[in-house]
């Protein structure tokens, strides 16, 4: 979700930029800082934003400047000019300082509060126009950007969940000497019991196939390997989706979690860890996804 836009225009007499960043978030969070005559157009400036943005937080900069040559100044009252510069002359004369550009400045102090800046309805219309069109090259921008950095987000993905997929064949490949490890204990506890006077051998098959159904972990395997291919498959989707491939890595680590308590074989217990790993790799990019 991170991503930055930034669009120009100047026409109309007005220079008009918009900025737009976008950092991670679950939720879409935008903040909106607009001049003065954008201030009633907050809403349908949000609204603009979140209908493409969806998630984030998001800091959205309105920058709009009008020309000089369109400013409407309005004629300096001589009274005005006078009273301004009488005032100057008396607080440099406190102070003893020098007075011999006190003219410039009691000019440009009244310019600066004859310039007319309110516009009219219709001038408004058309700035805000010229606004939302502005606003949508920078919302293309930001979009382009979020693009390139998913595409380069999901080939990091995709290496993490091959990974893992080495991890879970490796596995795969120490199965049948585990299972191997596993029959012969218990068929060296099976001859110590059966030598004993309380033998139960019902009691004991119970058990028995209890403890074997703990012990298996082909299910997990396979759900394990289901989950992965999934995830792959999702990547391929054009739509946000990000909340999906988090519950799928949700999936992922309860199977490894799983294969891990069951597995009680210690080069299994390490392939296991290192999947542990690159799946927290995943989990940490995947709040950089929508």
């Amino acid at each position: 979700m991170t991503g930055f836009g930034r669009a120009k225009t100047q026409k109309e007499g007005y220079q008009i930029t918009v900025e737009v960043r976008s950092l991670n978030s679950k939720f879409l969070d935008i903040q909106i800082k607009t001049p003065k005559s954008l201030q009633h157009k907050e809403l349908e400036i949000k609204n603009r934003f979140s209908a493409e943005l969806l998630r984030g937080k998001v800091n959205v900069i309105i920058d709009v400047e009008k020309d000089e040559a369109r400013k409407e100044v309005l004629p300096v009252v001589k009274s005005d000019f006078m009273k301004v510069y009488a005032s100057l002359a008396e607080w440099a004369e406190e102070v003893n300082a020098d007075s011999s550009g006190l003219y410039a400045i009691a000019w440009q102090t009244l310019q600066s509060f004859s310039t007319k800046e309110e516009a009219t309805d219709e001038e408004n219309e058309v700035l805000w126009l010229m606004v939302g069109s502005v606003m949508d090259q920078a919302i293309e921008a930001c979009q382009e950007f979020r693009l390139q950095e998913g595409n380069t987000l999901e080939k990091e993905l995709r290496i993490y969940i091959k990974t893992i997929s080495k991890s879970l064949d490796a596995i795969r490949e120490h199965e049948p000497s585990r299972a191997q490890m596993v029959k012969e204990r218990i068929q060296k506890h099976l001859s110590e019991i059966s030598e004993a006077e309380n033998f139960d051998a019902n009691r004991f098959e119970q058990e028995m196939i209890y403890y074997l159904e703990k012990l298996d972990i082909t299910e997990e395997l396979v759900r394990l390997n289901n989950h992965l291919l999934y995830f792959n498959e999702v990547l391929e989707e054009d739509d946000s989706q990000g909340k999906k491939l988090g519950f799928i890595s949700q999936e992922i680590g309860r199977e490894i979690n799983t294969i891990g308590s069951k597995a009680n074989h210690s080069a299994i217990q390490k392939l296991v860890v290192e999947m542990k790993d690159e799946l927290e790799k995943i989990k940490e990019q995947l709040l950089n996804v929508l």
